[in-house]
């Protein structure tokens, strides 16, 4: 058996970080489920952040809550954000971080034997690009991490 064969057969579990678990890394946990859910791909996922805001006025951003309900993707479980721990990374068969910038001297300070063994994407936050600039490209990582897991990409049944 090859190794993608494997990855497709063994139930594994996907891990998506940000700094606040309320915008780009629930998105990207949603939307990942959403395509596992479609496809029945043998995998889990959740989302947690390095320094969530506990004063955060609801469970996820309002511009996340819209494009999925716009692209028909379920947003539950319906959570506030959540702060990463290490049983979540040992848990995972894999992590990505949404923005190495950001998040690898963030791991460094918070789970430093765990910052170079976890995928590093560069989506920014708000403070960089707008919800228009910068969901697509969330959308095509996502995409392009499903295929890559799976072997299949987003339009193939």
């Amino acid at each position: 058996m090859t190794d993608s064969q494997s990855e497709r057969t063994t139930m594994s579990h996907l891990l998506f970080l940000c700094t606040g678990n309320y915008y780009r890394s629930r998105f990207a946990e949603f939307y990942f489920r959403h395509l596992v859910k479609e496809h029945q791909a043998p995998w889990t996922v959740d989302s947690r952040g390095l320094e969530p805001d506990p004063y955060n006025p609801g469970p996820m951003a309002n511009s996340t809550r819209k494009l999925c309900q716009e692209m028909g993707i379920s947003t539950a479980p319906d959570r506030f954000p959540i702060k990463l721990t290490i049983e979540e990374l040992n848990k995972a068969s894999l992590v990505v971080a949404v923005k190495e910038t950001e998040h690898k001297p963030m791991m460094l300070r918070q789970f430093p034997a765990w910052a170079n063994h976890i995928e590093y994407w560069e989506i920014h936050d708000l403070d960089v690009e707008t919800p228009t600039e910068m969901f697509p490209q969330l959308i095509r990582e996502v995409d392009q991490l499903f295929h890559r897991l799976t072997g299949c990409s987003r339009f193939c049944k």
